[in-house]
């Protein structure tokens, strides 16, 4: 955003910015009612996280003899909370700034945001579909609004969210079995690909299986999310899940969900993997695949690995705050809910 420092500028941003301030700390107020601790995670890390299409910022630290050791600006403060976790806590929130390249120029997208992420220990990670709801509900409070906005498309706060698995959203809204593409914990692109024709979506000779899954997501399914009451999108498939534990209901699928209102990706949750061999391997995996695509692959966090031997079970869920503002106070544009955007 070019001159948002004009007064006169400002002066049409500042009533936007004061809701986010609002909303901020209903929503603060409402996790400490709950128990939670806030935490204050710093943004420089050995990782930035190991998933495909994450971009991070790389920098180096220097010693005072000169020596340079490269680091990261955090894309998620997820390995230091869990870290938390290892050494004790039980449940904890940050507001914390995120930094993801690859990511400016889109009305949704800034290389800097917020992200509100929490964690509860012992906790079924369907209570963080509640959280995600009343979360909703306490931002449209804040903004003084019964409806949240996204260009033409509402959705109503204070209505119970849909809760809809993965596979039955790609049956009702693409006319695909997705379940059975995936075998022995991966997934089978040729089985996918050859149902590609039901949809109409384009298959390159060059896609993954992972591309096919996106690439029917964002065409045939997200724009029916959250419109007119909130969706959960829950049950993912496990190659789309790599940092959540399987479902104790099918092996197929993963504790991991998305928060949809608008049309518009609002959080991600998970059942937390703690199975330190089985998070190398999704690693490893995805690094390589990062490598392939990118040509670039950011280094494992091993103490992170080891962390999660000490770690309790949790459910933990991370939402992008300026979006939430956004919705809530109709904003057209992340960056009119930045304070000081880039």
């Amino acid at each position: 955003m070019s001159s948002w420092h004009t007064p006169a500028r400002h002066a049409d941003r500042r009533p936007l910015l004061l809701a986010r301030n609002r909303i901020k700390s209903a929503l603060r107020a409402h996790l400490e009612r709950d128990g939670f601790t806030e935490t204050d995670p710093g943004a420089l890390c050995v990782s930035p996280g190991n998933e495909t299409h994450l971009h991070a910022f790389a920098t180096q630290l220097r010693d005072d003899a000169g020596r340079a050791r490269d680091l990261y600006l955090h894309t998620s403060p997820e390995f230091a909370m869990k870290k938390l976790l290892a050494a004790g806590e039980e449940k904890i929130f940050a507001f914390a700034p995120v930094y993801r390249n690859r990511e400016a120029g889109s009305p949704l997208h800034a290389p800097e945001f917020t992200m509100l992420e929490w964690y509860r220990t012992h906790a079924p990670y369907e209570t963080l579909f509640e959280d995600c709801a009343a979360f909703l509900r306490e931002a449209a409070s804040a903004a003084n609004t019964m409806t949240l906005r996204w260009r033409d498309r509402t959705c109503d706060p204070f209505t119970v969210p849909d809760i809809l698995p993965v596979s039955e959203a790609f049956a009702k809204f693409a006319g695909l079995n997705l379940l059975t593409t995936i075998e022995n914990g991966a997934g089978n692109r040729d089985a996918l690909a050859d149902q590609m024709h039901i949809c109409n979506v384009r298959v390159g000779d060059d896609d993954t299986w992972s591309d096919l899954f996106s690439r029917v997501l964002v065409q045939c399914i997200e724009p029916h999310l959250g419109i007119g009451r909130a969706t959960v999108l829950c049950d993912y498939p496990i190659p789309e899940a790599a940092l959540a534990r399987p479902s104790p209901k099918d092996a197929r699928v993963a504790e991991r969900f998305e928060l949809y209102a608008c049309g518009v990706e609002l959080a991600n949750g998970f059942g937390e993997l703690t199975d330190a061999v089985e998070q190398r391997r999704r690693f490893t995996a995805d690094m390589d695949e990062k490598q392939r695509l990118h040509g670039e692959r950011y280094p494992i966090d091993e103490d992170f690995l080891a962390a999660l031997a000490h770690m309790p079970p949790a459910s933990g869920c991370a939402l992008g705050f300026d979006r939430l503002v956004m919705l809530a106070t109709g904003a057209a544009r992340i960056d009119d809910v930045l304070w000081a955007p880039l």
